[in-house]
C-alpha cells in the first residue's frame, strides 16, 4: 500500500463538556477530559487507523517527546517528533455544546516553533502522498518550512494534500494568501465554511467552481449534509451524511479526510474515496475525543 507523510500540530486538548449555560462569575457542572489531539496529529492516527502506513512529523514540548513517540507508535504511526527545548507541546480548551458542536482556545505552544530542520527532505523516502494540515502555514517560520517540503514532493512527483484547518486563523492571514500558497496542490479538504471564507460564495456548487480550477481534486466536507467533490476538470458530485447521533464534533473532519486518503492510498476510486471519508466522519462524531 503507498505511504502518507503528514505534517501538522500536536495537541494537549482539555475537552469541557457543560451541563448547561456557561454562567459568568459562578461554577456549571461540567464533564472535563484531557485527550491527545491536534489536527496533523488526529490525522496521521486516523489514517493509521484505517490502515495507511504513514509517518507523522511534527514538534513538541522535549519533556513530552518519549511519550508521544510511545503513544503514535502504539497507534502505528511511525513519529519524527523534534523537540522543543524552550516551548511546551501545543495545547487548547474545546467547549463542546448539547448539539455537538465545539470552539477551541488554542495555545499553539512548539508548534510555532517547526522550522527547517524539523522538516528535512529525507522524510519524503518512500512517500507517495505528503499531507499539510493547515495549521502549520498560518506562522511564518512553519509556513517557509512546509511549503519548503511542498516543492520538494512537488518536484518527485509525491501527491500534496491540503486541509484548511481553520477559519479564525484564515480569516486572519486572508483568503487571497492562503491559495496562493496551496494552489497547485493535488487535493484541498474545505469544510464548508472554509471553503465559504476561501471563496466569499455562499452554497456548495458555487465554492466548488471558485475553487476547481485551482486544485486537482477539491471535496467540500458538509458535516452531517455529506460531501460535494470535484476538481480541475472533474464533473463534480456528491454523497448524503449517515445519520448518527452526534455526541462531539472534535475530530470528525480529521477523520473523514483520514478515510478519504486511505482509500486514495489503496487505490479505490473517487466513490469509495468520498465513501470510506463519510463512513469514518460518522464513526468519529459517535465518542468524545479526536482520535479512535
Amino acid at each position: 500500500m503507498k505511504r502518507a507523510l503528514v505534517v501538522g500540530d500536536v495537541m494537549t486538548d482539555i475537552i469541557v463538556m457543560p451541563e448547561g449555560a456557561i454562567a459568568r462569575g459562578t461554577d456549571v457542572r461540567a464533564a472535563i477530559r484531557q485527550m491527545p489531539g491536534g489536527s496533523g496529529a488526529n490525522q496521521a492516527v486516523w489514517l493509521a487507523a484505517q490502515g495507511a502506513p504513514v509517518r507523522f512529523a511534527a514538534r513538541v514540548g522535549i519533556g513530552d517527546v518519549a511519550a508521544l513517540d510511545a503513544h503514535f507508535g502504539a497507534r502505528g504511526v511511525e513519529a519524527a517528533l523534534a523537540g522543543d527545548p524552550e516551548r511546551p507541546t501545543g495545547a487548547l480548551i474545546c467547549l463542546v455544546e448539547k448539539d455537538g458542536e465545539r470552539s477551541f482556545l488554542t495555545d499553539r505552544g512548539a508548534n510555532a516553533a517547526l522550522g527547517p530542520g524539523d522538516l528535512p527532505q529525507s522524510l519524503l523516502d518512500d512517500i507517495d502522498l505528503l499531507h499539510v494540515s493547515g495549521y502549520a502555514l498560518f506562522e511564518p517560520g512553519p509556513r517557509a518550512a512546509v511549503l519548503a517540503l511542498i516543492a520538494a514532493a512537488h518536484a518527485s512527483g509525491i501527491a500534496v494534500s491540503i486541509d484548511p484547518s481553520s477559519t479564525g486563523f484564515l480569516a486572519e492571514i486572508g483568503a487571497a494568501r492562503f491559495l496562493d500558497w496551496t494552489a497547485g496542490a493535488d487535493f484541498l479538504f474545505p469544510n464548508a465554511e472554509e471553503a465559504a471564507l476561501l471563496t466569499g460564495k455562499d452554497g456548495a456548487d458555487a465554492q466548488m467552481a471558485a475553487l476547481q480550477d485551482l486544485y486537482g481534486t477539491v471535496v467540500i466536507k458538509r458535516g452531517a449534509d455529506g460531501a460535494l467533490l470535484g476538481g480541475r476538470g472533474k464533473t463534480s458530485f456528491a454523497l448524503p451524511g449517515r445519520e448518527v447521533e452526534a455526541i462531539d464534533t472534535t475530530g470528525a473532519g480529521d477523520a473523514f479526510l483520514a478515510g478519504f486518503l486511505a482509500a486514495y492510498l489503496r487505490g479505490e476510486d473517487e466513490t469509495g474515496c468520498l465513501e470510506a471519508g463519510i463512513e469514518a466522519g460518522a464513526e468519529a462524531v459517535g465518542k468524545v475525543g479526536a482520535q479512535p
